[in-house]
């Protein structure tokens, strides 16, 4: 069963190589965190305070490859948890398929909200389970 999850909160310290960033279910008061790095960090926080980069960054050539190729990103999906390693899956509709692309949580999480609205996050209910 999948959670359904929001980005509740990110904090980018410049003084570590990693960041953080928590999840909160929707409806709910469960929330964890994930580490991420910084350039995903930083993608994430620009979007939110909506500060758009002249030329685009991998996030944004994401989303345009996406769209480019006739997909529709549907949503993310943390769908693992192994040694302390987050598994996520990006699902974008093409041609009536749905087509489930590995990532990183952290950039899974950036691609969703660089869209408007956001691509829902989903966290494995086994997931959330293992992490609280």
């Amino acid at each position: 069963m999948l959670v359904p999850m929001e980005l509740a909160r990110i904090i980018i310290s410049e003084l570590n190589d990693q960041q953080v960033i928590y999840l909160r279910e929707v409806d709910g008061e469960r929330m964890f965190p994930i580490l991420i790095g910084l350039f995903e960090a930083t993608s994430i926080d620009r979007r939110i305070k909506k500060e758009y980069p002249q030329r685009p960054l991998t996030h944004d050539l994401l989303k345009a490859t996406i769209e480019a190729l006739g997909g529709d990103a549907q949503d993310v999906v943390i769908s693992d948890l192994r040694e302390h390693t987050y598994f996520a899956k990006i699902r974008v509709h093409r041609a009536g398929d749905v087509i489930e692309i590995d990532s990183r949580p952290s950039d899974a999480i950036a691609l969703a909200v660089h869209y408007d609205p956001h691509l829902p996050i989903y966290v494995d209910s086994d997931v959330v389970e293992q992490v609280l």
